[in-house]
């Protein structure tokens, strides 16, 4: 019997109707945790009717340089998005600063050692 296989290339997808990224761990100093993202799930839900939340690592290198970022994206698929593009774009303005508001407490509550308040 074959062993399943760990590492395996996808087919490229759509890229979501819209993405917001959350520079989460620049500011924080820390990774987000997963009762933070049900936290940011709900606060999104008044706004959409269904949400897509990633919290990844992203570490890019080189010979010369080691870069490390803990980012959070939320996406939204076509679906959910209004068709008219002025309600569209408040919807784009309403997330962002949710989502700002939203790390913003999360980062007053509880940040890394080191930083300042």
């Amino acid at each position: 019997m074959d062993e399943p296989k760990l590492a395996f290339t996808v087919p490229r997808r759509e890229p979501p109707a819209l993405e917001v990224r959350v520079n989460f761990g620049v500011f924080a100093g820390r990774q987000v945790t997963p009762a933070e993202i049900d936290e940011l799930g709900r606060y999104l839900l008044d706004e959409v009717a269904a949400v897509t939340i990633v919290a990844e690592d992203r570490h890019e290198l080189d010979r010369a340089l080691e870069t490390s970022v803990h980012m959070v994206r939320i996406e939204i698929a076509d679906g959910h998005l209004p068709t008219n593009d002025l309600d569209r774009r408040r919807l784009e303005r309403t997330l962002v600063e949710r989502a700002e508001h939203w790390a913003r407490g999360c980062i007053a509550h509880r940040h890394a050692p080191g930083l300042e308040d």
